[in-house]
């Protein structure tokens, strides 16, 4: 590849991306037949603001004392569950749902309790089981964020702090809430917009036409009830709350401003007493809230391995082959836009961003809306799917790589040019090896989330493009809750060896 061809690959790609993003839009505003909103459409908004603003509310307060308990205290086992706070974030969210409805559903262990107490049973459907599911999914995300605020706070301000004489309460006024305000707000727009997107969790758990989302609302319009054009202005609602969200979150996003420090080994005091014992509450509840779900999934799920019907290893081929093919188009384009970004294409870095603002519901609405008349959609529901979940994952590579791309342009940039290090062989023999560990993360985390993705394909989905999170769905909707939780358990394998898989193979090529 020339390095002139660089800029061309990486315009073409963009392109792309505001041909997906702003063109299926344009397309579905252009499709609404009328402008007027009924009162299950403006029902469908409001329960789609309500449930996620309730859950990133939810999901940053919860994830404060968490976050402080990890970073302050060190215990047997500390390494392993910070990597398992990262599971449910890449957990499928369909599996998510099953996992909660293992510990919260009519025969779980929560209603046997209350049961036993003489207590009226408790539903996770509705608007509580929704958020419930979110803040499940999302505390984790919200927590990560936080733990990274805390370690930006350098040791010489806490160090500072003692010398003066300040105990844990003014150590917090001055160093922590400080922090906290400038990180919480972005976790809590972030955590709102990622529930403005989600899709499965309404669907299952929704519960009926009054907790129903806009993306439940323009897949029932175009699926049930053959609808284009309010599928088109619900789709068209539905950006320009995804757009909205993504600007207040672009503003809040800020230094918090602590400057550098010369390095540390135990970043916050640990102070004992009730404090100690208050940490060790707030980790063991969290622990308990995140993986007993899992726990319960799993315990159910592994009798029903041996008796899987042959439909699911049929849809995890095809969910597979989904998520390989959109996770290495994602890496491949979201290596064109950073390398242009690097070298002064500003735009590069916009359209890089520009999917946070569509959701995979109103790119596929677009589609399904052009497609349409040139026959049937499932027949390409699998590489419009591929497409989608590709053009969806670009925001996370882009943030991965674009950092590191800088330090290298800025390490190695002027060397490289000087010897006449241009195209393929400065990809290849500077580029690639120094940016080998975030490609690998973000390729994986990009494979695992397309491969447990159920909003495009159940939008275009025939039977012989049924991937596994589609088959999941229609199995627990079925109520084969142990094929299902089988089923799921496929899932969440496949999804986390293709993580690992893909990361492991960044970080071998790193160190090569």
């Amino acid at each position: 590849m020339a390095s002139g061809a660089r800029p061309l690959i990486a315009g073409a790609v963009a392109l792309l991306i505001v041909a997906l993003s702003l063109g299926s839009a344009t397309v579905t505003a252009l499709s609404a037949t009328s402008w007027q909103m009924t009162a299950a459409d403006w029902a469908a908004v409001r329960f789609t603001v309500v449930q996620s603003g309730l859950s990133a509310i939810a999901s940053t307060l919860l994830a404060v004392p968490l976050a402080r308990a990890m970073v302050r205290r060190r215990f047997w086992g500390r390494g392993l569950f910070l990597r398992l706070l990262a599971a449910p974030f890449l957990l499928p969210t369909i599996v998510a749902v099953l996992a909660l409805l293992a510990i919260f559903g009519r025969s779980g262990p929560v209603n046997a309790g209350l049961q036993v107490l003489g207590l009226p049973a408790l539903s996770i459907f509705g608007l509580h089981g929704v958020v419930l599911a979110h803040v499940f999914l999302n505390l984790p995300l919200a927590c990560r964020m936080l733990v990274h605020g805390w370690q930006a706070i350098p040791a010489e301000r806490f160090r500072l702090a003692e010398s003066l004489g300040m105990g844990p309460g003014p150590q917090f006024r001055h160093l922590e809430w400080p922090m906290i305000r400038a990180v919480a707000p972005g976790a809590a727009v972030l955590v709102f917009l990622l529930c403005l997107t989600s899709f499965a969790v309404a669907l299952t758990l929704g519960g009926g036409p009054a907790a129903s989302t806009v993306e439940l609302a323009i897949y029932q319009a175009l699926r049930f009830d053959f609808d284009p054009g309010r599928a088109g202005l619900l789709a068209a609602v539905q950006f320009t709350l995804c757009a909205g969200v993504t600007l207040v979150a672009m503003r809040l996003t800020r230094d918090e401003g602590f400057g550098a420090g010369l390095g540390r080994a135990h970043p916050v005091p640990a102070p004992g007493g009730w404090r100690l014992a208050v940490d060790a509450l707030v980790l063991g509840l969290g622990a308990l809230f995140l993986l007993s779900p899992l726990a319960a999934l799993l315990w159910r799920g592994v009798p029903g391995l041996a008796g899987l019907p042959s439909g699911v290893w049929v849809a995890a081929g095809r969910s597979l082959v989904v998520a390989v093919v959109s996770a290495v188009l994602a890496s491949a384009a979201g290596l064109a836009l950073v390398q242009a970004r690097v070298t002064g294409a500003r735009w590069a870095e916009l359209a890089g961003m520009l999917p946070l603002a569509a959701s995979g519901l109103v790119i596929g609405t677009g589609l399904f809306l052009v497609l349409r008349p040139f026959g049937a959609v499932e027949r390409l529901a699998l590489p419009v799917t591929v497409l989608v979940n590709a053009t969806l994952s670009l925001p996370f590579l882009v943030r991965l790589l674009l950092p590191e791309a800088r330090q290298v342009e800025a390490d190695y940039g002027r060397l490289a040019g000087s010897l006449g290090l241009v195209g393929m062989a400065r990809l290849r023999l500077l580029v690639l090896p120094r940016l080998a560990r975030p490609l690998g993360f973000g390729t994986g985390l990009s494979a695992a989330l397309s491969m447990g993705d159920l909003g495009v394909i159940a939008l275009f989905a025939g039977e012989r493009s049924v991937t596994l999170p589609l088959m999941v769905q229609r199995l627990a909707g079925a109520y084969r809750m142990e094929a299902a939780g089988a089923a799921a358990l496929v899932l969440v394998a496949l999804s986390f060896a293709l993580f690992w898989g893909f990361d492991r193979m960044g970080a071998r090529h790193a160190d090569a």
